[in-house]
């Protein structure tokens, strides 16, 4: 049996007995399925993913294919042992073909303007619904969108396997998440409450400052201390907002201190993650974080909706009597919220951390834009250069924190 040895970066290994052969092997080497069993064709672990099989036409010149192929791509270092019964065409080190290029840009595209439309669709619903609907009940709604993202995250993990199941490992570890889902409702209830003092347009102004309490918090807790050119880019992200305070023709000073506090209250949550869940035995990505964060944070919810906003469920089955749309409103805003944590993990998975916070900044302009022409808010022309002018301190920021690295 022969060997193919893996040197560098990932190798892609192109199939060439087409579909047939390739299930005629597998049906050979796994009794359980008829489909293609890598582990039995290839008994090496460093297989990290299989690509669907795709048809190249017959005149392709790089991989001279006549028919069907299924690509595999497995990981550096190693070899992998070779049936003779298994015919290869090419191992390449080099770049996909341009075909899986296209595809894949493709697919990202996709998932970036799927994550762009739920996040800025429920914060306009969100708006919709607070404000101009005249549904005054942020905290009940908060346990709607926590309770979507409960029964959805299950869904997606236990049924879906979208991702593996992590479970909590200790008691200790069950109060820190407890601990991150308690910050968590506070960040989202107070964003929820700003949203019918302030235009969008404001709110996501203050939201931009969040770097800004992230580093402060990082420094009062953790002690790190950034590069000083690093908080020299803060001075400008502070300085847009106070510039956009003073220019909002609808400055509302509770709305204002609300969202401030909703801003400090998620860039807690994240600084509070790093620390408390930081050993490997107790790190969780972020899809099975927010299965076991969501309902924690119904089970704090709804004590607060029963007594800070009294009959809520009466009253908003009252409404539906009158209008059955607040129904599927509340419907399909819970569902976009657990979609917003859905497409966030997935861009995340497909590009990076870095390439998700650019589209962040760029997300909070569209999503001021859109607010503006849906809503018709009045802005100003110093509101829009103090908003600027945060936004492009976030891009100083989040370069010098790519360059200190």
């Amino acid at each position: 049996m022969a060997s193919i040895a893996l040197v560098g970066p990932p190798t892609v290994i192109v199939f060439t007995g087409g579909v047939k052969r390739w299930n005629e092997i597998s049906a050979a080497n796994s009794s359980t399925s008829d489909k293609a069993s890598l582990s039995s064709l290839l008994p090496s672990r460093r297989i990290t993913r299989q690509l669907q099989w795709v048809a190249f036409p017959s005149s392709s010149s790089l991989w001279k294919r006549r028919s069907g192929a299924v690509v595999v791509k497995v990981s550096e270092g190693g070899a992998i042992p070779i049936s003779p019964a298994w015919p290869i065409a090419k191992v390449s080190d080099q770049n996909p073909p341009p075909r899986m290029k296209a595809q894949s840009r493709l697919f990202t595209f996709g998932l970036v303007a799927a994550w762009y439309s739920s996040n800025i669709g429920v914060l306009l619903l969100n708006k919709y619904l607070l404000s101009n609907y005249g549904f005054k009940y942020p905290i009940f709604l908060t346990m709607c969108h926590m309770t979507a993202c409960s029964l959805f995250s299950y869904v997606a993990i236990a049924w879906m396997k979208l991702v593996p199941m992590q479970t909590i490992r200790s008691r200790v570890q069950f109060f820190k998440i407890s601990a991150l889902s308690a910050v968590f409702c506070v960040s989202v209830v107070f964003g929820n409450i700003s949203l019918r003092y302030l235009p969008v347009s404001f709110n996501q102004a203050i939201g931009a400052t969040t770097p800004f309490f992230t580093a402060v918090f990082a420094y009062l807790m953790t002690l790190k201390r950034e590069a000083w050119l690093t908080y020299v880019t803060l001075i400008p992200v502070v300085t847009g907002v106070i510039i956009a305070s003073g220019g909002e023709p609808s400055f509302h000073l509770f709305g204002f201190i609300i969202c401030v506090a909703a801003t400090a209250a998620r860039a807690l949550k994240s600084v509070l993650q790093g620390i408390l869940l930081s050993s490997e035995g107790e790190k969780l990505n972020s899809m099975n974080l927010l299965l076991y964060m969501a309902p924690m944070a119904v089970v704090f919810l709804l004590p607060a909706t029963l007594i800070m906003e009294e009959n809520v469920v009466g009253i908003t089955l009252a409404l539906a009597r009158d209008d059955v749309k607040i129904i599927w409103y509340l419907l399909f805003n819970s569902s976009l919220a657990y979609f917003v944590n859905l497409t966030n993990f997935l861009v995340t998975k497909h590009t990076s951390a870095l390439t998700l916070q650019v589209l962040g900044n760029a997300k909070g302009a569209v999503a001021v834009v859109v607010s503006i022409l849906i809503f018709r808010n009045p802005v100003s022309v110093t509101g829009m250069l103090g908003y600027t002018l945060t936004v492009f301190g976030v891009l100083l920021y989040s370069e010098a924190k790519k360059r200190s690295k």
